[in-house]
């Protein structure tokens, strides 16, 4: 068994071993894991197990399932039989009734068709946890993600376009028309100031306690670069990466490719606050997060000085046309923010928000689309 100390990652990355293999594990199951392991002696490989197995698998059918996994990645040996604990199995009339049910009732929410009215399979992908989705979902729910990316905020253009119902004269283009008609300014033309895409900065973090959020934020991000002119994506674990030009290309897959040979910390520990302050040391000196929106998408978890973290939000938040804050734990209605880094950053957010699913991220879109004050998303 692990030690204490890497119990979290061995879990949560047990838990995304799982989901690929079809069970649904979200970061309230995990969390509830979490909570029931802290209570028990973790040497002992019985109350593991069966701590794990009650808070991580909700149905009968998943049983094998876990059993083999939980021997390949906490015995580590893929070879040995499925694990089942020091108890006797359930009885086999109750795991089939069981199955016979789920099934129904999973025929009914995921079936092709819609089961009532106003309740359909698009409406049932946009509420489900990005971490409980299987890959078929997740593909689906991808294609849906451009569309949701396509919203930006906006602000007046320092110059002005001509416009039909603009106010102002736009003399060049009036004595310019005026040379065909023998010098006379017959035709007027306006100009205006218009809606132009304001910027967008995106920091994503990619560390450990992500890794189940990770793929699907990332694919949102690679749609908004896609949306236009003005967007920065960084990532960070341990330390800062410009992922701007990885994301350029149309391909999703060869993005998401390019961006994990890019980040060498994938996967790993959280800094948040070192990472921020090179963000403002290198890019907020270039003039980057004026008069932008950022946007920070973590979990909070703070591995370093969680003070560093509050002191280079107030940094940030001067610069900043806004600030975001998108918290994948933050769908769980029983989560509140206790890590250190959420703490410290909370007072400097403009708007905090869950990021769990596509509806909470339809929810960004609109947040972003509506900032129309500076510090008023």
């Amino acid at each position: 068994m692990t030690s204490a100390g890497g119990l979290v990652r061995q879990v949560v990355t047990f838990g995304r071993i799982l989901r690929e293999g079809g069970l649904e594990v979200g970061p309230g199951r995990i969390s509830d894991a979490l909570t029931g392991l802290d209570r028990l002696d973790i040497g002992d490989p019985d109350d593991v197990y069966w701590t794990l197995r009650t808070t991580l698998v909700s149905r009968p059918e998943d049983l094998g399932s876990f059993d083999r996994a939980f021997a390949a990645w906490f015995l580590r040996d893929p070879s040995a039989p499925p694990y089942r604990g020091s108890q006797p199995a359930e009885r086999a009339g109750r795991t089939q009734q069981k199955a016979r049910t789920d099934a129904h009732d999973e025929g009914e929410h995921f079936g092709d068709e819609p089961t009532e009215v106003g309740w359909s399979v698009h409406e049932v992908l946009r509420k489900k946890d990005f971490a409980s989705m299987t890959a078929e979902e997740f593909s689906r729910t991808a294609r849906a993600l451009k569309e949701v990316a396509a919203a930006r905020p906006l602000r007046r253009s320092r110059r002005l376009r001509p416009h039909a119902r603009g106010r102002r004269l736009d003399l060049r283009r009036l004595a310019r028309r005026s040379l065909g008609r023998g010098g006379d300014p017959i035709e007027r033309t306006f100009r205006r100031r218009v809606e132009v895409p304001r910027k967008l900065v995106v920091l994503c973090d990619v560390s450990g306690s992500m890794e189940a959020y990770t793929r699907a934020l990332l694919l949102f991000l690679h749609a908004v670069v896609g949306s236009g002119r003005g967007v920065e994506v960084f990532a960070f674990g341990t330390r800062l990466h410009r992922l701007t030009e990885e994301f350029r290309t149309r391909d999703p897959e060869q993005a998401l490719a390019a961006a994990a040979a890019r980040v060498v910390d994938w996967a790993s520990g959280t800094r948040i606050g070192p990472s921020l302050k090179t963000f403002n040391d290198v890019w907020g000196r270039r003039a980057l997060t004026r008069g932008a929106v950022v946007v920070i998408v973590s979990d909070g978890w703070e591995r370093h000085d969680a003070t560093l973290v509050a002191r280079e939000m107030e940094r940030l938040q001067r610069a900043a046309y806004a600030i975001v804050w998108v918290n994948p734990l933050k769908g769980n209605p029983e989560y509140e923010p206790l890590a250190g880094g959420m703490r410290a950053a909370l007072p400097y957010v403009d708007r905090f928000m869950a990021g769990h699913n596509l509806a909470s991220l339809e929810e960004l879109a609109g947040v972003l689309a509506g900032i129309e004050r500076r510090h008023a998303a």
